[in-house]
């Protein structure tokens, strides 16, 4: 007998190329075989190289596409991208949570397109502690750990923040141990090595490895499982192809 898959719901921007954003991570879902439910919270026009401008949809407009859904189908497990700022981000999962009750939210912090187009202006700290209590995952890079936190030192940050809610420290821009991720947990950290194949960077890798870990989570798998996983997966897509687009696969 067939066994049904869980569904995942993903809160992304529209990336016209594929490689980042909603498209993305639907990809991503449909390999790991779960569900995944799209909610579109930006029109980008992009390239794989070129971040030209973004369109943001209001949270009115975001919540009308998700509400039919989080209401009628058990989503356990949602990440979230690109938002407008920080108060939309806290509306929208003030919201979510109170139409699914028990919901757990990865929230990929893209405050910076990789192609160099920033989204979030000024950083409303004490609006970020708010959202963060309200987590279950970060995902930031080293940047975006420092910005978050007002740290001068990525792991510092990453353990300031990780009193909030659990954090992976990505280490693609770790000056210190670049590739190495890192796991904070408020009571303890987890390091996950990168494997020995050669990468390349890709557009929209952060998506891959949120929706990654989402999916890995959904499946039953813990939060450790989940981020080694999810880390084994992105990088078999940035090993895939030179280009900046790769090519998903398990």
């Amino acid at each position: 007998m067939e066994q049904e898959r869980p569904f995942v719901m993903s809160f992304a921007g529209l990336d016209p190329s594929g490689g980042a954003g909603l498209l993305a991570d639907i990809k991503t879902f449909e390999q790991h075989r779960v569900s995944g439910l799209g909610v579109c919270t930006a029109i980008t026009v992009q390239t794989a190289a070129d971040f030209i401008s973004v369109e943001w949809l209001p949270v009115t407009q975001i919540l009308a596409q998700a509400k039919p859904l989080l209401t009628t189908t058990t989503i356990r497990y949602c990440k979230i991208g690109i938002m407008a700022d920080v108060h939309a981000l806290l509306e929208l999962v003030r919201k979510v949570k109170q139409l699914a009750p028990g919901i757990r939210i990865i929230l990929d912090p893209v405050l910076k397109a990789s192609a160099g187009f920033t989204f979030h202006g000024s950083i409303h700290r004490q609006s970020w502690q708010e959202l963060l209590s309200a987590l279950y995952l970060l995902t930031p890079n080293y940047d975006e750990a420092l910005l978050l936190s007002g740290h001068t030192n990525g792991d510092a940050a990453a353990q300031q923040l990780a009193a909030y809610c659990a954090v992976l420290l990505k280490g693609g821009h770790h000056t210190g141990k670049p590739g190495v991720d890192t796991l904070y947990t408020g009571h303890a950290v987890h390091e996950f090595l990168p494997g020995g194949n050669r990468v390349f960077p890709k557009h929209g890798s952060g998506c891959v490895l949120s929706a990654s870990i989402t999916a890995c989570l959904a499946l039953g798998q813990s939060l450790h499982e989940a981020c080694y996983n999810g880390k084994a997966y992105t990088e078999n897509l940035l090993s895939s192809h030179s280009s900046l687009t790769g090519y998903h696969y398990i």
